[in-house]
């Protein structure tokens, strides 16, 4: 794997895009796109990202939705929390989205998943948002000279604590696990205002997700 590319030779299937969910990777998936969906296994996504570095893969997005440690609707990063993207890639997402905030995006390995977490990661990095994958996304990229970049849609606010039973939805697959959420509903239905904001919400950034998806085109704006 080469640690400079030449744009010119870019194949359609060259850009990896690493989302949390099976239904953000068939959103993103199409011309110049292939998918990874981590499912919340953040043990195993470096290794697996890496597998999925072909002969075809060219540059590495970590894209979906993430939640707000600032108000914010769509961010674009210019750094990864640890980690740096490629700058042409931001521009050419900022010129198309141009709705979208530019700033950092904080990387965890677990979800985090109240106010008072959210406040004290922003206070620690700055960062307008939180996902389980563009800090891992970054590193594999950076260490295989691969451009990356990072855009993500706001699905919690920066004041939203995610309910027990949506906390329990995600399977390691990256589908939904609808019986666990209703077993965690069950066992304490006044979560439901929650759970039922919270999936207005989601779907809100899930909408906003596909609406980028088309305008950006084949690629998800890394050719020129």
């Amino acid at each position: 794997m080469t640690a400079s590319v030449d744009l010119s030779s870019f194949r359609p299937s060259s850009v990896l895009a690493v989302t949390g969910l099976n239904r953000e990777a068939k959103i993103v998936a199409g011309p110049g796109v292939i998918t990874l969906a981590s499912g919340g296994d953040i043990d195993s996504l470096r290794r697996r990202i890496e597998a999925a570095l072909t002969t075809d893969v060219a540059a590495i997005i970590s894209i979906g939705i993430a939640g707000a440690l600032e108000p914010s609707l769509q961010v674009i990063a210019t750094e990864v929390v640890p980690g740096k993207v490629n700058d042409a890639w931001a521009d050419r997402l900022a010129a198309a989205l141009p709705a979208a905030r530019r700033g950092a995006i904080a990387g965890s390995s677990r979800m985090v998943v109240d106010a008072a977490g959210k406040a004290a990661l922003h206070q620690q990095t700055a960062a307008l948002c939180v996902d389980m994958e563009s800090h891992i996304a970054a590193e594999v990229a950076a260490a295989c000279g691969l451009p990356f970049a990072a855009l993500r849609f706001i699905s919690d606010g920066a004041d939203r604590a995610l309910p027990k039973a949506a906390q329990a939805g995600m399977k390691p697959d990256g589908g939904m696990d609808l019986p666990a959420v209703l077993r965690s509903l069950a066992g304490d239905p006044r979560q439901l205002p929650a759970l039922i904001r919270t999936g207005r919400e989601a779907e809100a950034a899930f909408k906003a997700l596909a609406a980028a998806r088309a305008r950006l085109g084949p690629g998800l704006g890394f050719y020129v």
